[in-house]
């Protein structure tokens, strides 16, 4: 039986290509996973989403339609996790796992939490499972935002696309 060896070129040539795939496999998806995270008043806060880019388009009042559900992301519905019972906007919300909506407008939108936390986008979004809808402030950003981003900070939590933005406080 004849022995084979791979020798230094061999070996070599093996990497260069083991590396390229994984080059090749991290490149930017079109909506990447994206994950936002903090801590308010001891709750955790961790919304998971897909962030979309803007890519030229207009975002707000064409692509995601003004006084519409929409899942607040790509792909799967957004989803809002709290460790803790909180307040949003001064209304209560149990600790759990919400997939997370939007019904935008333009100076003001409507924060939706539902209880179906595994949804894909908004297609079979049902109402009478919201666990909370909440009024926030939503306006215009004074600069744009590539990619949609959520951001929790000591105050709450906001979210920022194109040259839109919304923000909810928590307590």
């Amino acid at each position: 039986m004849k022995k084979t060896t791979f020798g230094k070129s061999g070996l070599l040539t093996v990497l260069l290509s083991v590396f390229s795939l994984m080059a090749f496999a991290q490149e930017e998806k079109p909506s990447p996973a994206k994950t936002a995270t903090g801590e308010i008043n001891g709750a955790s806060i961790t919304i998971n989403y897909s962030s979309p880019a803007v890519k030229g388009r207009t975002i707000w009042g064409d692509l995601v339609p003004m006084g519409e559900i929409w899942r607040a992301g790509a792909n799967d519905a957004t989803t809002f996790e709290t460790s803790k019972a909180i307040k949003v906007q001064g209304q209560s919300l149990p600790a759990g796992t919400y997939s997370f909506f939007i019904i935008p407008g333009e100076y003001e939108s409507t924060f939706v939490f539902n209880k179906e936390a595994k949804q894909w986008g908004a297609y079979k979004y049902d109402q009478s499972k919201d666990a909370l809808r909440v009024k926030v402030p939503s306006g215009q950003g004074s600069s744009m935002e590539e990619r949609l981003v959520y951001e929790v900070n000591s105050g709450g939590f906001e979210i920022r696309w194109e040259y839109g933005k919304a923000s909810a406080k928590i307590e």
